[in-house]
């Protein structure tokens, strides 16, 4: 019997602090029952946006984690492609979806101006920043970056 509702928390890179100027790097998606439980993920790497820059801020930290950076740019699809296929991962999701956001990362910010941007709507049925629901089910261990992976251990 499905969930009555999919949690979904993600965890992006970028290379600045806000969209447009700026590009998504990398989406993580995990989602999870009420219960907590993960039912399914998905990553996708994104390319650059045609203009964008590289923030000074972010370009000492890529610098830092280089490797890291080199795995954000293999395989990266083009915007419109990368939102499409994870506004379908959502829609295929069981029950209704909850975004679930930490409101001191960006990634609320960079996922709502992309996917309105890209696919023209926000694919979740409501949003939630309750702190303890997104403790309890961040994706960061789901993470491709070593960086991420090594962060999350050490926590």
């Amino acid at each position: 019997m499905p969930p009555d509702t999919s949690f979904v928390t993600t965890h992006v890179h970028t290379d600045g602090p806000i969209p447009g100027p700026h590009s998504l790097l990398t989406v993580t998606a995990v989602a999870h029952t009420t219960d907590g439980d993960p039912i399914g993920s998905f990553t996708t790497n994104v390319r650059e946006l045609p203009g964008a820059t590289l923030h000074p801020a972010s370009l000492q930290l890529w610098r830092r984690r280089a490797e890291d950076w080199l795995c954000t740019r293999r395989a990266s699809l083009p915007p419109a492609t990368a939102m499409s296929a994870l506004t379908r991962w959502i829609d295929d999701l069981p029950g209704g979806t909850v975004f679930v956001t930490d409101t001191v990362e960006p990634d609320y910010l960079f996922l709502y101006w992309y996917l309105q941007r890209f696919t023209g709507r926000w694919p979740f049925d409501t949003t939630t920043a309750e702190s303890g629901l997104y403790d309890r089910l961040t994706p960061t261990p789901q993470c491709p970056l070593t960086g991420c992976r090594s962060l999350a251990r050490a926590s």
